[in-house]
Order: C-alpha cells, then sequence, then structure tokens
C-alpha cells in the first residue's frame, strides 16, 4: 500500500512540483493551500506523513500543526518554509524535521523514509521533549534540484 503524504503549501506551484515528484516516489499525495484544507483532508483520511509550510492563509502552519498533533502525536512532520528563525519553535514543538526552502527534494525524499521508518517511541519522546534525532536542513545548504517559492 502506498504511503499518503499530506502537501500543505499556498503556492500552487510548489504543491505541483512536490506532488509529482513525490507521486514518482510512488507516494500517494494530498494536497491543501491552506490549513483549514488540511485539516478537513486529515480528518477524512488517513495520512502517513505531513510535509507543512508555516506561512498559509486561513489557519497559519503552527496553528495547524498543534491540531494536527494534538489529534495523532505520532504524525511526522516535515516543516517546509522560507520564515527564517523557526529552528529552536521546531525543536520545542517536536517537529520531525525543518526543511528551509529552496527544498533539496533528495535530502527531502530521505528525510521522509527516515521518518517514515523512526519508531514511535522515537516521535513520543520527540513530542515530550527528550532527545531525539531531528533533521534540520537550512537553506544556505547547496542544493540540487530544488523548489523555491520566488520561482
Amino acid at each position: 500500500m502506498r504511503k499518503k503524504i499530506l502537501l500543505v503549501d499556498d503556492d500552487a506551484a510548489i504543491r505541483g512540483s512536490l506532488s509529482d515528484v513525490l507521486a514518482m516516489e510512488n507516494y500517494e499525495v494530498l494536497p491543501a493551500g491552506n490549513g483549514a484544507e488540511a485539516l478537513k483532508i486529515y480528518h477524512s483520511t488517513a495520512v502517513d506523513v505531513v510535509l507543512l509550510d508555516l506561512n498559509l492563509p486561513i489557519k497559519n502552519g503552527w496553528d495547524t500543526f498543534v491540531q494536527l498533533t494534538n489529534d495523532n502525536p505520532l504524525l511526522p512532520v516535515i516543516i517546509i518554509t522560507a520564515r527564517a528563525n523557526q529552528l529552536f519553535t521546531s525543536l520545542g514543538a517536536g517537529v520531525g524535521a525543518l526543511m528551509e526552502k529552496p527544498l533539496d527534494v533528495p535530502l527531502l525524499l530521505e528525510t521522509i523514509r527516515e521518518l517514515l521508518e523512526e519508531p514511535a517511541e522515537v516521535r513520543l519522546g520527540r513530542m515530550a521533549g527528550k532527545v531525539a534525532e531531528f533533521h534540520y536542513f537550512p537553506s544556505h545548504r547547496p542544493t540540487t534540484p530544488r523548489f523555491d517559492e520566488d520561482y
């Protein structure tokens, strides 16, 4: 069975490009353009991982994150954002990974695989503030194929 990824980004071009890449990797992609839409999708179907932008209309990314993880603390969430200075907030919130735009697609795919394989105890520990592996990829890293809000 294909893993389902809830992809939440207000930029239609990013949603389309990432959806294509993820589909080629055999993921089922459920795209959402804002936090309210993401929560509606989440409550209607089971998802395995969430890619969540922070700058969203209607319901912002952090409010959406809180609702998702209150419903399911085991849900792996990767924050994908161009917003600066989100590292400590992400660590404190128990996010599985923080990837700053422009995204490094091979690293994104690797991070998705790692979080899907991560034991539930590690996720729960991260949410409880215990030391756990955290994936952080700042935007100044050299990247290969990338998706950027500026396109």
